[in-house]
């Protein structure tokens, strides 16, 4: 994720930081320190308790990380935003008895260590379902912290169960209709359930919920929206080949050639990346980010051969286009090399399946034609 700052690995996996992350600190800081009128020593209380209960988060990523591993799906990388945590799989398996392990397992770990807490907290005396302790979380009492600590794991666990995507519980929903739906129908209808919970939590936001309810409505009706256009598209482009998406005429370079010639080549045509070939065979790929990288370092005599990528990945005219999607994300590129017998025969860009997939959005019946012809 763009943006994010490397921690350490857990399992193989990167936890990351998002950038943002520091400015809940803040608040928290501020809501100790300066508003709670605790001064130093409620600022710096109020970060410790948000501290773990980033911990409780990262261990919730983890229980969906470890089920995702469980099934051979690697994970990319846990981030850590203000708003919680993502634990980034390569892919959400398609298999409803999967992905319903795979959703369930966050929640399970905050249910499992909520469900340790109380009876060690119960040995000790502690209130733990009394709102006394928390009222009096700022006074920095252990009771206190340990209720704040069981408290987190019941509400994240809980919270996450809501029917609604981004939430764990809306994947959960998906995968339960998905034993008897398609996977592309159960989205849509776990996405309008997410939606329609949605509107009933911002009106409870509206009638006196507050401002954070508010936000969080419509956080859940933009995640649940933007899951269910994510599966349409996937489910449309695998109905595609990458020789129904191409840009076939691409001009090329020499790596011999020099980076002046790329940029009159793209003030031409606009084409922003460029393959590279020498005598008619592939050998590198110019994209467009290196070459302003390299135009703001140096001058335009600079030769394509010095900039230019040499280890990058290509496609053929049969691959399926979502897995050529797919490859672009992964590589964080906006342009790949179609290769077919060794021969380089052109260029499948971001531009491009995003046409196809408004071609199919407004008539499949145009991209299939030429799929048959």
């Amino acid at each position: 994720m763009g943006g994010s700052v490397y921690l350490f690995r857990i399992w193989g996996i990167a936890l990351r930081m998002h950038v943002t992350f520091p400015l809940i600190l803040v608040w928290v800081a501020l809501q100790f320190g300066v508003l709670a009128g605790q001064g130093l020593a409620g600022a710096l209380f109020g970060i410790f308790v948000t501290l773990l209960l980033f911990v409780v988060v990262v261990l919730h990523e983890l229980g969906h990380a470890y089920a995702a591993l469980r099934y051979h799906i690697p994970v990319r990388q846990i981030v850590l935003l203000p708003i919680g945590g993502v634990a980034q799989l390569e892919e959400m398996p398609e298999d409803p008895w999967q992905e319903l392990v795979i959703a369930i397992a966050g929640p399970a770990v905050n249910f499992a260590l909520a469900g340790l807490l109380f009876p060690l907290g119960w040995a000790l005396g502690f209130e733990m379902l009394s709102l006394r302790a928390l009222r009096t979380l700022g006074a920095g009492g252990f009771e206190s912290i340990y209720a704040y600590l069981f408290s987190s794991n019941l509400f994240l666990g809980l919270f996450n169960l809501l029917p609604a995507f981004p939430m764990d519980g809306g994947r959960v929903l998906r995968a339960l209709l998905a034993t008897r739906l398609s996977y592309t129908t159960a989205t849509r209808v776990a996405a309008t359930v997410g939606q329609s919970l949605a509107w009933i939590i911002g009106l409870w936001g509206f009638l006196g919920g507050g401002l954070f309810v508010i936000l969080l409505a419509v956080f859940i009706y933009i995640g649940a929206g933007q899951e269910s256009q994510a599966v349409q598209a996937r489910s449309a482009l695998r109905r595609l080949k990458v020789r129904q998406a191409f840009t076939r005429e691409v001009a090329a370079l020499d790596p011999d050639e020099s980076l002046q010639r790329a940029v009159d080549l793209t003030l031409q045509s606009f084409q922003s990346d460029f393959p590279v070939l020498r005598e008619g065979r592939l050998v590198g790929l110019l994209t467009g980010s290196d070459l302003m990288q390299a135009l703001a370092r140096s001058r335009g005599d600079v030769l394509v051969g010095q900039v230019m990528r040499t280890n990058f990945p290509a496609v053929a005219l049969d691959d399926d286009l979502f897995e050529a999607q797919q490859k672009l994300v992964e590589a964080k590129l906006d342009a790949l090399p179609i290769v077919e017998d060794g021969r380089f025969v052109g260029l499948l860009t971001n531009r491009d399946i995003h046409e196809v997939y408004r071609l199919m959005a407004i008539n499949p019946e145009l991209v299939e034609r030429e799929r048959r012809a």
